[in-house]
């Protein structure tokens, strides 16, 4: 008993149990507000729409970050280490300092310019190079993406924000008919197909355009769709699809090159 009564004492003394008590109380303090926050996001709307969400996401990451760095300066406090004069040690060394986390800095400061400039939100697709994928999260120092072919999880730095194209969640068709057919018939043939596309899945709109060119063998007419960028090949597919049934159903063959040789 008198020895587990030392080693009680020499931990005491050796400040573990009160680091132990501060990492305690800063993890239930930051479980608090994160709670908090999670049930802010179903009670209030302004936490509903994709940009309040992205909000949300991001004070979460800022909340963990600024709980990790004071917990470990409170750590380093009652161990008999000086924070103070660590932080007026970084103002000496300041310009070395700088270098070593200036792509840290670059992440963040681009971070808080993803949500200020609306460039793109939490649920948004985007491009990064040849990958597609829906924005998961956006962090401090990396936007997470889940790629749509093989739902992957990637990290990219917020400083190579650049890259990222916004997927638009329109397509445009362009539906190819015989100079032969004459312009009503072929609108009307048009308007049987707009009616087909609305009617798929993952498309929300169909509008037609006009015609958009006067090929070499073929008159063009525009298709503008607008569908869930999520599920935007297999929108394509179906539009697709059903501009074949549409023609086929008006009688009217999707004009192809053909070549006519003439014997003498």
């Amino acid at each position: 008993m008198d020895k587990f009564y030392e080693i009680l004492t020499k931990m005491y003394e050796s400040k573990i149990i009160t680091s132990i008590i501060i990492v305690i109380v800063c993890f239930l303090i930051y479980k608090v507000l994160t709670l908090f926050l999670t049930s802010g996001e179903s009670k209030f709307k302004l936490f509903t729409s994709k940009k309040g969400k992205t909000y949300v996401k991001l004070l979460k990451n800022a909340v963990r970050f600024l709980f990790v760095v004071l917990t470990i300066l409170l750590v380093l406090q009652v161990n008999g280490i000086n924070v103070g004069s660590i932080l007026a040690g970084v103002g000496i060394f300041g310009v070395i300092f700088g270098f070593a986390i200036q792509d840290w800095l670059k992440d963040i400061i681009r971070g808080s310019s993803i949500i200020s400039d609306d460039y793109f939100e939490v649920g948004d697709i985007v491009k990064f190079g040849d990958m597609e994928g829906k924005v998961l999260v956006i962090g401090l120092q990396t936007t997470k993406i889940q790629d749509l072919k093989t739902d992957n999880i990637v990290a990219i730095a917020n400083r190579r924000i650049e890259q990222i194209e916004v997927v638009s969640k329109y397509i445009y068709i362009r539906i190819p008919m015989p100079y032969e057919v004459k312009l009503k018939d072929a609108e009307k043939a048009v308007d049987d197909v707009v009616k087909l596309v609305k009617k798929n899945n993952n498309t929300f709109d169909c509008k037609y355009v006009g015609v958009t060119e006067l090929d070499s063998s073929s008159v063009l007419y525009l298709l503008k769709i607008e569908v869930n960028p999520l599920y935007k090949l297999q929108a394509r597919r179906d539009a697709l699809r059903a501009i074949m049934v549409g023609l086929d159903k008006n009688n009217i063959e999707i004009p192809y090159t053909q070549i006519d040789i003439h014997n003498k």
